[in-house]
C-alpha cells in the first residue's frame, strides 16, 4: 500500500496538520500539538520525511502571525477538522500553556489523542495526557494511530 504524508503549519508557533493519503484509505488529518521549545524536534520530524524511504511528505503552510486572543478559535477550529491529536511529549509540555491548551482543546472536542515521545531519553508523562497513551518516535507507532482513526 502506497501512503502520502503532508504536514500543514498553520502558526509558526505550534500548529501543525498531517495529510495522510492511501491506496485503501481516506486522507486523514492529525493535529500535532508540541511546546515551542521543542521546534527543533517537529523539524526533526519534518526532515526524516524528505528520506526518500519515508511515506511522508511535508508542506509548509504557516501563518505569521502572534499568540492572540483569536489564536484560540483558529486553534480549535483546526482541531475540530482534524481527525486525531498527536502531542509531541517531553519535559517541556509540563510548563508549555499553549501546547497544553491544545491537548485540552482536543479532549473536548472528542478527538483520539496520542502522546509522542519528542527524546528518546525523555519520558515525561504530563498529568495532561492521563489516560492517553504515550508511545516511542516511530513510523510503525506514528502509523498504527493515523490506521486507528
Amino acid at each position: 500500500m502506497s501512503r502520502q504524508f503532508s504536514l500543514l503549519k498553520r502558526d509558526p508557533v505550534r500548529l501543525w496538520l498531517i495529510r495522510i493519503t492511501g491506496a485503501s484509505m481516506a486522507k486523514k488529518t492529525i493535529f500535532i500539538a508540541f511546546a515551542i521549545e521543542d521546534e527543533r524536534q517537529r523539524d526533526f520530524l519534518k526532515g526524516q520525511s524528505l528520506n526518500t524511504d519515508s511515506p511522508f511528505e511535508y508542506v509548509d503552510m504557516s501563518v505569521k502571525e502572534p499568540y492572540d486572543s483569536g489564536w484560540k478559535e483558529r486553534v480549535r477550529t483546526r482541531i475540530r477538522r482534524s481527525d486525531g491529536v498527536i502531542a509531541l511529549v517531553s519535559k517541556n509540555t509540563l510548563t508549555s500553556t499553549g501546547e497544553k491548551w491544545e491537548i485540552n482543546c482536543a479532549k473536548e472536542e472528542g478527538k483520539k489523542l496520542i502522546g509522542l515521545w519528542a527524546y528518546k531519553d525523555d519520558r515525561t508523562k504530563p498529568d495532561v495526557l492521563a489516560g492517553h497513551g504515550i508511545i516511542p518516535w516511530t513510523w510503525d507507532g506514528i502509523a498504527a494511530f493515523i490506521n486507528s482513526l
